[in-house]
C-alpha cells in the first residue's frame, strides 16, 4: 500500500492489485498471462478490467513507485546501508526479458544458450546495496528503458551511466561488471567506480617509456599486462606487480597483485590523463582471478568487498523472472511490454525484502532449517486472494466512474474504423 498510495485514485488500487498478483506468484501458473493472473487472486470481472486498465493506461511511472519503495525501505527497522571506506555501493546492471515471438520488439540481447542475440525487452537497473536481517539486498533506485529512437544496448548503457553520474552523491561508488569498459565510465564522467576487467585487459604506464636508443622515441607508456595469456601457442608473460597484498576472509587467504598509475592503451600519457589502478585478486574459491580497476586509492580488500556488493543487484531480476514467472510475458502493446517488466522488477525487490523480514516457512516436514528465501515466501503467498478485507487508506479506493456506457469484452479492444459505433445494450 505504501508503494501505490500516492498514485491517482483508482489507479493506485489497480496497480496495487497488479503488484499483488505478481508478488503472490499468480503469473507463474498462468505462464505469463496477466489477465488470468488477476483472476487467480480472486478479482471479479469488473475488478480485473479496472486493474488491467490501470496497469496499461493509468497515469503512473515506475520512478514514482521506486521513490515510494525506497522511502519505505529506508524506514524499515534493521535496514543498514553498506559502506566501504566511507563509500556506499551503487550497483549498475542491465537485464533482459526475452520475447522471441514478439513482433516489432524494440531491442535484442545476447542469449548464451542460443549463442546469438534474440528479441528482448532490455531494462537498466540501479540499486543501493545494504543489509537487513543478515541478508545483503539491493534497493532499486532506477529502472530505465531503452531510448525510443535508438533501442540498442550500447545506447542504454550510455544513458544509464549518464543518469547515474548526474545523481551520484559524493559518498557513492558505482560498481559495474565486465560488460562495461573503463572508457565508457570515463566518457560518462564518472569519477568513482569499481569495474571488473576482461582477462586479456592491457593498459600502459602514465609515463612515457624510456628511449632505447634505436628508432623513433616513444610517445606512449610501457605496456602493462596484469594476467598472463597464450597467443598462437606462445605464452605472453604478465607484468610484475607494483605491490602485493594479502588478507584473511572467511578463513581463506586472499592475495592481490596491484598496478598503480595506469591509463588506457590508446591515450597519451600526461598529468591531465585520467589514471586508475588495477588489482588482480586470487581467491582459492575461484578458478580465475578477479581483475578490478578503480581510479581511487582504495585498499585491495576494500575493492574486493565493493565488487562483492554488486551481486545483490542480480537477485532482483532473478526473483522477478524465476520466482515470480515474469520470464514469460503475454503483453504486446508498446507501453505494456515495458510496464510489465518494470513492475516485475519492483515486485522481485518487494518479494526479497518481505522474505528477509518474515519468518521462514518450511517447504515440508523434511525442511528442518528453512531459510528466508524469496521462493519459500512466494510459495506461502501462492493462492492467497487479494486482501479486500483490509482497511485501506481513504486515498486508496475504487474510483466511482461511470462505465456502463463503455463497450465491454472484445468490443473494448477490437480495432475498428473511426466511423464504427459499437452497439451497447442498455440505455
Amino acid at each position: 500500500m505504501a508503494v501505490t498510495r500516492d498514485l491517482p485514485v483508482g489507479t493506485n488500487l489497480g496497480v496495487l492489485r497488479t503488484l499483488w498478483a505478481l508478488v503472490s506468484g499468480a503469473l507463474l501458473p498462468e505462464r505469463g498471462a496477466l489477465i488470468p493472473a488477476l483472476q487467480r487472486i480472486g478479482l471479479e470481472a469488473d475488478g480485473v478490467r479496472r486493474a488491467w486498465r490501470a496497469f496499461r493506461g493509468g497515469q503512473w511511472q515506475i520512478g514514482e513507485l521506486l521513490k515510494s519503495w525506497q522511502s519505505y525501505v529506508e524506514g524499515m527497522d534493521g535496514w543498514r546501508v553498506h559502506r566501504h571506506e566511507g563509500y556506499r555501493v551503487m550497483a549498475v546492471d542491465i537485464t533482459a526479458f526475452f520475447r522471441p515471438a514478439l513482433k516489432n520488439c524494440p531491442s535484442r540481447h545476447y542469449h548464451p544458450q542460443a549463442r546469438r542475440a534474440l528479441p528482448a525487452v532490455i531494462m537498466g537497473l540501479v540499486g543501493e546495496v545494504g543489509e537487513i536481517s543478515g541478508q545483503r539486498l539491493a534497493c532499486p533506485r532506477h529502472i530505465k528503458r531503452v531510448h525510443p529512437k535508438d533501442p540498442s544496448e550500447v545506447r542504454l548503457w550510455a544513458d544509464l551511466l549518464s543518469q547515474v553520474r548526474r545523481e551520484l552523491e559524493p559518498d557513492e561508488m558505482v560498481v559495474v561488471d565486465a560488460g562495461v569498459k573503463i572508457s565508457d565510465l570515463q566518457q560518462a564522467g564518472i569519477e568513482r567506480y569499481v569495474v571488473r576487467l576482461a582477462k586479456n585487459f592491457t593498459a600502459q604506464r602514465n609515463q612515457v617509456a624510456a628511449y632505447q636508443g634505436v628508432g623513433r622515441p616513444p610517445v606512449y607508456g610501457e605496456t602493462v599486462r596484469p594476467l598472463a595469456r597464450t597467443y598462437n601457442d606462445k605464452l605472453i608473460a604478465a607484468t610484475p606487480p607494483d605491490a602485493v597484498d594479502t588478507w584473511q576472509f572467511e578463513g581463506r587467504s586472499i592475495r592481490a597483485e596491484i598496478w598503480n598509475d595506469l591509463i588506457l592503451p590508446d591515450v597519451l600519457p600526461g598529468p591531465d590523463t585520467p589514471s586508475f589502478r588495477v588489482i588482480a585478486i586470487y581467491d582459492p574459491d575461484f578458478d580465475q582471478p578477479w581483475l578490478l580497476a578503480s581510479p581511487l586509492p582504495l585498499q585491495a580488500a576494500t575493492m574486493c568487498a565493493i565488487y562483492r556488493d554488486r551481486w545483490p543487484v542480480e537477485q532482483i531480476p532473478l526473483a522477478a523472472k524465476q520466482m515470480l514467472g515474469a520470464h514469460r510475458q503475454f503483453v504486446h502493446a508498446p507501453e505494456s511490454i515495458h510496464r510489465l517488466p518494470e513492475l516485475a522488477l519492483l515486485a522481485g525487490s518487494i518479494l526479497s525484502f518481505l522474505a528477509a523480514t518474515a519468518p521462514a516457512t518450511p517447504t515440508g516436514f523434511w525442511d528442518k532449517h528453512p531459510k528466508p528465501t524469496p521462493g519459500r515466501f512466494r510459495r506461502t503467498l501462492m493462492g492467497c486472494p487479494f486482501p479486500d478485507s483490509c482497511l485501506f487508506p481513504e486515498q486508496l479506493r475504487k474510483k466511482q466512474s461511470v462505465t456502463a456506457h463503455l463497450p465491454k469484452g472484445v468490443l473494448a479492444h477490437r480495432r475498428q474504423p473511426a466511423s464504427f459505433v459499437p452497439q451497447v445494450s442498455g440505455n
